[in-house]
C-alpha cells in the first residue's frame, strides 16, 4: 500500500523541481483556496443508478444504488473534470440528516432538489461534485440493508469505481440507457456521520483506488463494538431493528431473509460470529489508502469513544495521514458545536487532500481538543509525545469500598453487589461513601494538572457469587467544573432561532441553518472514560462460558479513548462495578463479586508517564520505586502508546 504522512520525501521533491520550473510569478499564484465563482442555482443536477454488483433482495436482477449528484454547469461547458465530495446514508429518506433532520426532495424529474446539509451549497461553487447516495434498500436504491455488512459497503464502493470507470452506471433504475462520470477525476472524498461516516470507514478499508480522504464524524469502527463490549450486551436494539428502521417499504417485502441472518449472526449473548469478522473495520486498516480526519464526541454515548480510540490507533499503525477533532459533546456533529472553524477546517482540508492545494493545513498541529466548552487547544501529535502507559493500582482504604490509588500494589478485597439501577453518575456522586454497589479508588488530591491522553485498559480478578455477571469500570475526575451536557437532549447543545447561511440558496434548497450554542451544566465529577465486560469472557474475547461461584477470573476490560486533563486540586478515580444502568443489560443473575486487589490494575495514558503522575500526586517529580514495576505483571506489554508519530 501507499504509506502517508504529512510531508513526504514525494512531496518534497515534487515542490523543490516545480521551484526549478516556474518563474517567481507563477510559484506565487498558485492557488490556496477554493473560491465560490460557479452558480449553485444554475449547476446541473441529476440522478444515476450505480450496478453494485450484488443481488441482495435475490430478485434475479443486480443491484442498483441511486446517486444524486450536484456539480458545477461552467465547469461542464469547459470540459474540466472536478473531485468529488461523497456523503452515502440510509437516511435520506427515512430519517434525515443533520440538527433539522433533513430529507432529499426532487422535482417531477426525479432530479434531486434538496441535498441535506450545506456541503452542497458550499462546495459546489468552490468547482466540486457533490454526490448524495442512497445505501442499498433504501430510498430509491435496490437491494437490502445489511447494517455493515458487504451490501452497505458495496454501496459507496461501487460509486466510487463509477467515478472512476470502473463501475457501471444508468441513467434510470430500470433502463439500460448507461451514464458515464465523465466529468470527474474520479478523486473522492468521503464524509458523514454516524452511519454515514461507518460506511466511509469500511470503503476505506477496502482500499479502493480513487478515495482519496474520509471524514467519519462519531463513527463505528468495529460493528460488534457497538452492540457488545466483551460479551456484556449493550443498551441497543439489534442490527435487525436498525435495517428494518431505515429500509424502503419496498426493501422490507423482499429483504426478510437477509433481516434473518443479522438475527441468527448477532445473538445476544455477545458471542463473536462471521457477521461481526465481515463488520469489524479495524481489522482492515492495513488496506486503508486514503487519508482520515476523524470527529468524535468524547461523551459520545451512543457511538461510543472506543470506536475512533481502536480505528486511530491501527491506522498509526499504518502511517496514514491523521487528523483528528475530539469535543466534549455527546453525538453531535461539529456543525453544531464549533460551526465556522468546522466549515474553514473542512474547506481547507478538501482543497488539500482533492484539490491538492498548498494550503499548510498538513503543517497545522494535528489535534483539536475541546478542554471545556467552547475553548479548544492542539497538539501537534496525538496522543502527545511523552505519552507512556502507566499501571495504576488500587489499595484499601479505612472504608469498605473507599479506597486508594497510586501506584503501589494493592493487597486484601472489595466486595461489591450487582445493582443494575444504578450508573456510573450515582457510583461517581458516592464515591467518598461506603456503598454496596460499588468499589471506588482514588488518589490524594492533585498539586498538578494531570493529563490522560489515549485508550485504557482495567485488568480486574474478580470472584463472582453466581454463574453470571457483567463489570463495569470508569475513570472520574472529582471535583467542580463546568462541562457540556453530554447526558441532555441535546447531548451538549442548544438549537437556537437565528440562522447562519454557508453557501448560497435556491428555492428548494436553503444553505441557511439554526445556530446553537454550548449547553452546559456544573457538576462535582466527570466521569469521562469507562469500559464493560462479561466476566464469563475472561478466557476469550470471542465466546463467553458460564462461570462457577467462589473461583476467581481476571479479565481486561478496554475503556474507552479519551483527552482529559484533571486539574490540580481534583482526584483521580477508579470504579468498579456491575451494570452500568442505561448503558449495559444486567447480567441473568444478581451477583456478589469479591475484587483481589493485588490482581487488579489499570493502565492508563498519561502526558509524561510514571513521573507526571507521581509528581501529581506527590508534590514532587520523584518517581516511586514501585514505578519501575509497571507493566510487570502483563508481559509484553508497549510502554508507549500506539499513534504518538515521531
Amino acid at each position: 500500500m501507499r504509506f502517508r504522512t504529512w510531508r513526504t520525501l514525494a512531496t518534497a521533491a515534487t515542490a523543490a523541481l516545480m521551484a526549478t520550473l516556474l518563474t517567481p510569478a507563477a510559484a506565487q499564484s498558485a492557488p490556496r483556496e477554493s473560491k465560490p465563482v460557479y452558480s449553485y442555482d444554475n449547476a446541473i443536477r441529476e440522478s444515476v443508478w450505480v450496478d453494485t454488483g450484488l443481488d441482495g433482495d435475490k430478485d434475479g436482477k443486480r443491484d442498483r444504488v441511486a446517486v444524486d449528484v450536484v456539480r458545477p454547469r461552467e465547469l461542464a461547458r469547459q470540459g474540466r473534470k472536478i473531485p468529488v465530495i461523497m456523503d452515502a446514508s440510509p437516511y435520506y429518506s427515512c430519517c434525515g440528516r443533520g440538527n433539522e433532520s433533513q430529507k432529499k426532495t426532487y422535482d417531477a424529474n426525479g432530479n434531486v432538489v434538496q441535498m441535506p446539509l450545506f456541503y452542497d451549497n458550499y462546495f459546489v461553487p468552490r468547482g466540486y461534485a457533490f454526490v448524495g447516495v442512497d445505501f442499498a434498500g433504501t430510498n430509491r436504491s435496490d437491494g437490502c440493508v445489511d447494517v455493515g455488512g458487504r451490501s452497505d459497503v458495496q454501496s459507496a464502493k461501487a460509486v466510487v469505481d463509477w467515478l472512476n470507470g470502473r463501475a457501471k452506471g444508468y441513467t434510470s433504475r430500470t433502463g439500460s440507457t448507461k451514464a458515464k462520470a465523465d466529468w470527474t477525476n474520479g478523486k473522492t472524498g468521503m464524509i458523514g456521520k454516524s452511519y454515514d461516516g461507518t460506511v466511509a470507514n469500511g470503503v476505506a478499508a477496502t482500499g479502493v483506488e480513487g478515495l482519496e480522504t474520509i471524514v467519519p464524524i462519531g463513527a463505528i469502527s468495529s460493528w460488534y463494538d457497538y452492540y457488545f463490549a466483551k460479551g456484556a450486551p449493550l443498551y441497543d436494539s439489534g442490527p435487525d431493528w436498525l435495517s428494518n428502521y431505515v429500509e424502503s417499504p419496498d426493501a422490507r417485502t423482499k429483504c426478510a431473509a437477509v433481516q434473518q441472518k443479522l438475527v441468527e449472526g448477532a445473538p445476544r449473548t455477545g458471542d463473536w460470529t462471521k457477521l461481526w469478522t465481515e463488520r469489524d473495520h479495524v481489522k482492515d486498516a492495513h488496506k486503508v489508502d486514503a487519508s482520515v480526519f476523524v470527529i468524535h464526541g468524547m461523551q459520545d454515548l451512543n457511538v461510543r469513544a472506543k470506536h475512533f480510540g481502536q480505528w486511530w490507533d491501527a491506522l498509526a499503525k499504518n502511517g496514514v495521514e491523521r487528523k483528528i477533532w475530539l469535543s466534549q459533546t455527546g453525538h453531535v456533529d461539529p456543525f453544531d458545536f464549533r460551526r465556522a472553524e468546522w466549515v474553514d477546517t473542512l474547506h481547507r482540508w478538501f482543497d488539500h487532500e482533492l484539490l491538492g492545494y498548498d494550503n499548510g493545513i498538513d503543517d497545522e498541529p494535528m489535534a483539536d481538543i475541546e478542554r471545556a466548552p467552547d475553548k479548544w487547544e492542539t497538539s501537534r501529535v496525538w496522543p502527545p509525545r511523552g505519552t507512556d502507559t502507566v499501571s495504576l493500582r488500587p489499595g484499601k482504604g479505612e472504608q469498605a469500598g473507599v479506597g486508594t490509588l497510586g501506584l503501589r500494589t494493592g493487597s486484601g478485597t472489595e466486595t461489591f453487589t450487582d445493582d443494575p439501577s444504578q450508573d456510573e453518575t450515582d457510583w461517581a456522586a458516592q464515591i467518598d461513601q461506603s456503598t454496596a454497589g460499588k468499589a471506588g479508588f482514588t488518589t490524594k488530591p492533585l498539586t498538578r494538572d494531570l493529563r490522560l491522553s489515549g485508550s485504557s485498559k482495567v485488568t480486574v480478578t474478580a470472584t463472582p457469587s453466581t454463574t453470571t455477571a457483567h463489570l463495569s469500570a470508569v475513570l472520574v475526575d472529582l471535583g467542580p467544573d463546568t462541562i457540556r451536557d453530554y447526558a441532555a437532549a441535546g447531548e451538549g447543545i442548544t438549537t437556537l432561532t437565528d440562522r447562519s447561511c454557508w453557501g448560497p440558496s435556491t428555492t428548494g434548497d436553503s444553505s441557511c441553518y439554526k445556530e446553537t450554542q454550548a449547553k452546559t451544566a456544573d457538576v462535582d465529577y466527570t466521569v469521562f472514560s469507562r469500559g464493560w465486560a462479561d466476566l464469563g469472557n475472561h478466557a476469550s474475547d470471542l465466546k463467553g462460558v458460564p462461570l462457577t461461584p467462589g473461583k476467581p477470573y481476571t479479565i481486561s476490560l478496554d475503556l474507552h479513548a479519551s483527552d482529559h486533563v484533571v486539574p490540580a486540586g481534583h482526584r483521580l478515580a477508579l470504579i468498579v462495578a456491575g451494570t452500568d444502568q442505561g448503558l449495559i443489560d444486567p447480567p441473568s443473575t444478581t451477583p456478589t463479586l469479591k475484587l483481589d486487589l493485588s490482581r487488579t490494575w489499570a493502565r492508563v495514558p498519561f502526558v509524561g508517564g510514571a513521573k507526571a503522575f507521581s509528581g501529581a500526586t506527590s508534590g514532587s517529580a520523584h518517581v516511586s520505586p514501585d514505578a519501575t514495576l509497571d507493566g510487570v505483571d502483563e508481559p509484553g506489554t508497549p510502554q508507549r502508546v500506539p499513534g504518538d508519530n515521531r
